[in-house]
């Protein structure tokens, strides 16, 4: 199993993704959220399986992200900055073994911030 949970940002929703195998490459998705257009998009993933090999990797097969049949859900999503389906994809990737579980961090600086700390790009810089 794999759950994610998504803290969108500044519009302030939160979604939550948890994902199920039973055999470690097709997995079940479920998606909980407060935003309006997520929960339009989560009626998409349910009663489907989703298989995490042809969606998500190995790391070194190459082709589009938007050639998976979770980023043509997600397609329908108004704000491309919007991290849910990478969240969704990560939770996949749990469930089925490609990634042990890991936070990710997306930290947004503005203009008037110079120093970035904790995340490396002050070194050598």
């Amino acid at each position: 199993m794999g759950k994610v949970q998504i803290y969108s940002g500044i519009c302030g929703f939160t979604t939550e993704v948890k994902t199920e195998s039973a055999d470690r490459q097709h997995v079940a998705i479920h998606i909980t959220s407060n935003c309006p257009d997520v929960i339009k998009i989560s009626k998409k993933f349910r009663d489907q399986v989703f298989d995490a090999y042809q969606e998500i990797g190995p790391c070194a097969q190459a082709r589009s992200i938007y050639d998976t049949g979770i980023m043509r859900i997600c397609g329908a999503l108004p704000h491309v900055a919007c991290p849910v389906p990478s969240g969704i994809c990560k939770a996949v990737e749990v469930a089925a073994g490609l990634a042990i579980p890991r936070d990710a961090h997306i930290k947004v600086f503005g203009d008037d911030e110079t120093k970035h700390e904790g995340t490396g790009s002050e070194k050598g810089a």
